[in-house]
C-alpha cells in the first residue's frame, strides 16, 4: 500500500471494527477546518466528493513533505535529526486528540504492546524513513517518490516468497497482478536506465540545488540501491504490523507511542553519529517548517483522513490515489526546486502508474470476490 509515512500508513489496513467505530475525530475536526463537514457513522454513499477530496489533500501533504525534505537535507540538515524532530512533533499533534478521545486507554499497555510498538517503532519509522531520506538526498524527488508507490508490489512479491499470499495465474487478476508488477518495475528501470532528452518546460522558482546536478547525478545508483532497501523494509513492515492493533487496539494511542519511541530511536542513532550541537540546533528557517509539516499534515491530518476515507470505502480505495503524489511531485519539484524533466522520466512514471493502476484494480477485485 502507497502510503508515504510509516506512522501513518498502520492504520490504513483494514481493522476488525465497524466503519462507525473507524470513524475518527480526528478527521472530522480536520475536516471542519477545510470546510469537510466529516459526520461520524454517514453512509459510504454520501461521502459523495469528500472522499475523492480528502485523498487529493492527502497526496498533495505527501508531495509536500517529499519537497520540503529534499531541500531541506539538501541543504545541509542533518537526516536524523529531521526524523527525530519530526517524530516528536508528531507525537505532540496526536496526543491531545488521545487524551480526549481514548481517556485512560493508556492504563491498558502492557509490556507485550510496549514491545510490539517499539518493535513497530524501529521497522515502520526508524529503519524506512532513514532509508528513504538518504535515498532521497542521493537522487530527487520525482524519482525518490516511485518507491513510495511502489511498496504495495514489493509487499506482494515478498507474501508471495513467504506463502502469504496465493497467486492464481489462471485466473485474471492473478494475472493481471502479475503485469502490474512487471510494468511497475519496468518503469522503475527505464526511468533509472534512460535519460533522453530534457525537457525544459519552465524556470524553476527555486535553484538551491542547480550546483548539485552533477553530485546527484553520480549518487543516482547508490541512491537507488538505499530506495529499493527502503521499499522492501516498508514492505516488510506492512507484512507485520497488524499484529499492533491487535494487541493494542486504540489507535491514537499507538499512533502517538509510535510517534514517540520512533524518536527516540532515532535521536540515540543521530547522537552517536554526530554529537556537534550544530547537527541538532533549530532556528526560524526552513528546516523548522519541514519539521512541523511533516508532524502537523504529513503525520497526524494524513492519518486521521486516511482513517476516516477507509471507514467510508475500505481498504482498497486509498491507494488508487497515491499515483497523484507522482504526478505532483514530478511537477512541483521541476516547477520549485528545478528537478530536471526528461522524456525517459515521464515515460518511466506514467509506466509506473499504469502498473500500479493495474496491480491495484485486480488485487481489489480479489478482495470483493472472497
Amino acid at each position: 500500500m502507497a502510503q508515504t509515512d510509516g506512522l501513518a500508513a498502520v492504520h490504513h489496513q483494514p481493522l476488525p471494527h465497524s466503519p462507525s467505530k473507524l470513524d475518527s475525530p480526528f478527521a472530522h475536526h480536520f475536516g471542519s477546518w477545510i470546510g469537510i463537514d466529516i459526520n461520524v457513522g454517514q453512509a459510504t454513499a454520501s461521502a459523495g466528493w469528500k472522499t475523492p477530496l480528502s485523498m487529493v489533500l492527502v497526496q498533495l501533504f505527501n508531495t509536500g513533505m517529499i519537497l520540503l525534505s529534499k531541500v531541506s537535507i539538501g541543504g545541509g540538515m542533518f537526516i536524523f535529526s529531521l526524523l527525530a524532530y519530526r517524530s516528536f512533533f508528531g507525537a505532540v499533534f496526536i496526543l491531545p486528540f488521545a487524551l480526549v478521545y481514548e481517556r485512560g486507554k493508556w492504563r491498558d499497555m502492557s509490556w507485550r504492546a510496549f514491545g510490539f510498538i517499539f518493535f513497530n517503532a524501529f521497522i515502520g519509522y526508524s529503519v524506512p524513513l532513514s532509508l528513504y531520506y538518504y535515498g532521497l538526498r542521493d537522487t530527487t524527488a520525482s524519482y525518490a517518490v516511485i518507491f513510495l508507490n511502489i511498496i504495495p508490489l514489493v509487499t506482494f512479491v515478498i507474501s508471495l516468497v513467504l506463502r502469504m499470499e496465493t497467486l492464481q495465474i489462471c485466473s485474471a487478476a492473478g494475472s493481471l497482478k502479475i503485469v502490474g508488477v512487471f510494468l511497475s518495475v519496468g518503469g522503475t528501470m527505464l526511468i533509472s536506465l534512460y535519460k533522453g532528452k530534457t525537457l525544459h518546460l519552465w524556470s524553476p522558482l527555486f535553484e538551491y540545488h542547480k550546483d548539485k546536478q552533477l553530485e546527484v547525478a553520480s549518487n543516482q545508483l547508490r541512491g537507488t540501491i538505499i530506495l529499493v532497501a527502503s521499499s522492501f523494509a516498508f514492505a516488510c513492515w506492512y507484512i507485520i504490523q497488524s499484529k499492533v492493533l491487535k494487541v493494542y487496539p486504540h489507535k491514537y494511542w499507538s499512533s502517538m507511542l509510535t510517534c514517540l519511541v520512533g524518536g527516540f530511536q532515532t535521536a540515540l542513532v543521530g547522537i552517536i553519529l554526530r554529537t556537534d550541537k550544530s547537527a541538532w540546533k533549530l532556528g526560524w528557517d526552513l528546516n523548522l517548517v519541514t519539521i512541523l509539516y511533516s508532524g502537523a499534515l504529513a503525520t497526524a491530518a494524513r492519518y486521521s483522513l486516511n482513517s476516516w476515507v477507509v471507514a467510508k470505502r475500505g481498504p482498497a480505495y486509498p491507494p488508487m490515489f497515491s499515483p497523484l503524489s507522482v504526478v505532483f511531485t514530478v511537477v512541483l519539484s521541476s516547477v520549485f526546486i528545478g528537478d530536471h524533466t526528461t522524456i525517459g522520466s515521464i515515460l518511466g512514471t506514467a509506466t509506473v502508474i499504469v502498473g500500479l493502476y493495474v496491480f491495484l484494480w485486480a488485487k481489489s477485485k480479489e478482495v470483493w470476490q472472497a
